[in-house]
């Protein structure tokens, strides 16, 4: 069975058209269905000087040829001028991501990946939306999703995302660490064909809390949960100081990161995989990963950009694709 991928151009005005049509040049072992405008698609590529045809996605799962690219069509409602959103087409926006989160739950694709998105273009439309992540959890009915950022074999998980520093304190609570541990776990295992990942947690205060003299979360909360994971067969180690956790030697054999918040985690892994890295969502019942970038409005159009975050992400989505299904 060859897998068939739904690739969401996201926000028309930014790179994402510009990502497909790159991508559609490149030989791929899977059916790779691009939802979005055609007419926005075409001209893109006339804009990038790249030859492009297109087909109507007719349920198939013929391979991809290059300069060939298959697209379930999603029109938009203004037409797209690079480098400027319009409000009025969030809603093909997120029509987009209806039609393909709603295509892998009944089994017309295997897989979406998403192209970015510009949210603040989505509110200006009267539309409350604050990223994928939260969008493909309510689609689906995923009551607990977690974010998961990959390069090369580093994975950084993280137990809050998008908080106020002043703020993560007060939520990195034990029932929150042991849902995210659960379920970074177990996808390891089933998505990614893991047997028995071995999970490195950092510690949330600096020296992983100095025995109670720089924070008491490491003692009160986070030991406690994880010595009940363990008790469970989780493979894990920590809290251990981020400053430390993520030198080579400590990484050697790892096959995750848990990081208390955004910033702890996710500095290193970007300088580590910038242009390469992807990020994957975990907890949901469906298969999704999207490019580490956002829609550099200043670049579409242009050809100036790095098709690599995306090409990571198509490649991690077939590689989860092949461990759950195939």
């Amino acid at each position: 069975m060859r897998p068939r991928l739904a690739l969401t151009v996201g926000e028309p005005a930014g790179i994402g058209p510009d990502l497909a049509v790159i991508q559609a040049q490149q030989p791929l072992d899977a059916c790779l269905v691009a939802v979005g405008d055609p007419e926005l698609l075409e001209q893109r590529a006339r804009m990038l000087g790249l030859p492009l045809r297109l087909r109507e996605d007719d349920g198939s799962a013929r391979a991809h040829e290059p300069g060939l690219l298959t697209v379930l069509p999603v029109p938009l409602r203004q037409p797209c001028t690079p480098g400027i959103p319009d409000p009025a087409n969030a809603g093909p926006v997120l029509r987009m991501l209806e039609l393909a989160g709603r295509g892998c739950l009944d089994g017309r694709f295997h897989a979406v990946v998403t192209g970015p998105v510009q949210k603040s273009v989505i509110n200006d439309a009267g539309i409350p939306f604050s990223g994928h992540t939260e969008y493909f959890a309510e689609l689906t009915g995923a009551p607990f999703p977690v974010m998961l950022l990959a390069a090369d074999t580093l994975r950084v998980a993280l137990a809050t995302t998008h908080l106020p520093l002043r703020h993560v304190a007060d939520a990195i609570t034990g029932p929150l660490l042991r849902q995210v541990l659960r379920i970074l776990d177990r996808d390891l295992r089933n998505r990614m064909g893991l047997p028995a990942p071995r999970i490195l947690v950092c510690g949330l205060n600096p020296h992983a809390g100095e025995g109670g003299h720089l924070g008491r979360e490491e003692l009160d909360v986070i030991i406690p949960a994880l010595e009940e994971l363990r008790a469970e067969g989780l493979n894990l180690e920590g809290p251990l100081p981020a400053d430390t956790l993520f030198t080579p030697h400590n990484l050697e054999g790892a096959d995750a990161v848990l990081a208390m918040y955004h910033d702890q985690g996710l500095p290193v892994l970007k300088h580590l995989g910038f242009g390469h890295a992807m990020n994957i969502t975990l907890g949901l019942p469906i298969i999704r990963t999207s490019v580490d970038h956002g829609t550099a409005l200043d670049l579409a159009g242009t050809g100036k950009i790095d098709p690599g975050s995306l090409a990571a992400a198509i490649q991690q989505a077939l590689l989860m694709v092949r461990a759950a299904y195939l």
